[in-house]
């Protein structure tokens, strides 16, 4: 029976891996669940799946947990030092979906304890790359994707030589505002944001879709994890979203992955690797389907693009400054404090703010610089949302 905990459990990715874990519950020992604010949901997830622990991320609701753990046998904890206590648990495999920067610490804890970690949680890779895989190095420990894209790459690698990558080809809903014009980005509300056309995920992944934010931080997860030049990294629209990725390789071959737009396909694989097993996903019908299509993003409609190839010219620890203000931005659009593309404006600000500052940019890798850098690039964000709203 493997130990497993998953992290983020009451989110659009822990309940697909929830979804898994309960079609066959005699395989799975359940050590530890955590989530956010959702606490009847996390609760009754660790009481059905009979979890050691279950941890809120917020400390003032630790005792409305309790309550709903009452009698269950169930442990409950509260906070950031309890998530690092939670991940130091043994287990032998490890959902990282935490929404954000705060992902970080759990998941290089329990690559410290030698656990296989199933990534979702973007911010690792984008933040601190380097310091993560070197970790999972030190540790004898296992990094999987949890990405569609990231996942098809990785399955399209099976048996491969990374060198003979010619080039990674990632591929973008384009989100809820793909067919809009130009001129009206701005004027976007919340809801309309809010709404994907293909996928069913959280509010904020949903904006960053949006925006396109998220496959700018896919595009340097692609050069972190698979250590491609970003040169070697292009991004296609690709409204269908059943081609997650393609890899071509130097004699001209390009291999895709295609699949239906369920996260469970991703989750499985890194859940049953290196098996492949029965997945309650949808069979694609590609006559059915009848034909594909792929568009080259427009720069100026999707500006985070170009940011995050700068992001990777730059280097250093300019992932954290990236993430940090992207997530910050996020914060105000969602409170309507700015317009839709007034995020990708202030991203690009807080860039400049720390293109020269070589101290902090450059110094040692370690997760307390990433956490200064991530603090300070807020503050920044928060300065240039004042500049820009006046």
């Amino acid at each position: 029976m493997r130990k497993i905990s998953i992290f983020g459990a009451t989110g659009s990715i822990g309940q697909n891996t929830i979804d898994l874990i309960r079609r066959d519950p005699d395989a799975y020992d359940v050590v530890a669940l955590t989530g956010g604010a959702n606490i009847a949901r996390l609760a009754a997830d660790a009481i059905a799946l009979k979890a050691d622990i279950a941890v809120t991320a917020y400390e003032n609701r630790l005792a409305d947990l309790r309550a709903a753990l009452t009698g269950s046998g169930v442990k409950a904890a509260a906070g950031q030092n309890a998530l690092i206590e939670a991940a130091a648990r043994p287990a032998d495999w490890v959902m990282s979906a935490i929404v954000g920067a705060a992902g970080l610490a759990p998941g290089m804890e329990a690559l410290k304890q030698g656990a296989t970690l199933a990534l979702a949680n973007k911010e690792s890779l984008v933040c601190a790359g380097a310091l993560l895989l070197d970790t999972a190095k030190r540790h004898g420990a296992c990094i999987l994707p949890v990405d569609s894209e990231h996942s098809a790459v990785f399955q399209g690698l099976v048996g491969e030589d990374i060198d003979s990558v010619e080039r990674i080809i990632i591929t973008a809903s384009g989100g809820a505002f793909r067919d809009w014009p130009l001129d009206r980005l701005n004027e976007a509300t919340l809801a309309q944001a809010s709404s994907h056309p293909n996928w069913d995920m959280g509010q904020r992944i949903t904006i960053d879709s949006a925006s396109m934010f998220n496959k700018a931080m896919e595009v340097i997860e692609t050069h972190e994890y698979f250590g491609v030049s970003p040169s070697q990294i292009e991004v296609l629209v690709h409204p269908e979203s059943m081609v997650h990725a393609l890899v071509g390789f130097r004699d001209g071959a390009l291999m895709a992955h295609l699949g239906a737009p369920d996260m469970r396909h991703a989750i499985g694989y890194a859940l049953h690797w290196p098996e492949r097993r029965h997945l309650p996903v949808a069979r694609l019908d590609l006559a059915k389907i009848g034909q594909l299509n792929f568009q080259t993003p427009d720069p100026a409609r999707f500006p985070a693009l170009g940011l995050a190839y700068h992001v990777m010219a730059r280097g250093g620890m300019m992932g954290a400054v990236f993430n940090a203000a992207k997530e910050r931005a996020l914060d105000h659009f969602i409170a309507s404090r700015i317009g839709f593309l007034d995020m990708a404006t202030i991203v690009e600000q807080v860039l400049e703010d720390f293109e020269g500052s070589s101290s902090l940019i450059d110094a040692a890798m370690t997760l307390d610089n990433v956490s200064k850098i991530d603090q300070l690039a807020r503050q920044q964000a928060d300065v240039a949302m004042t500049k820009r709203t006046g």
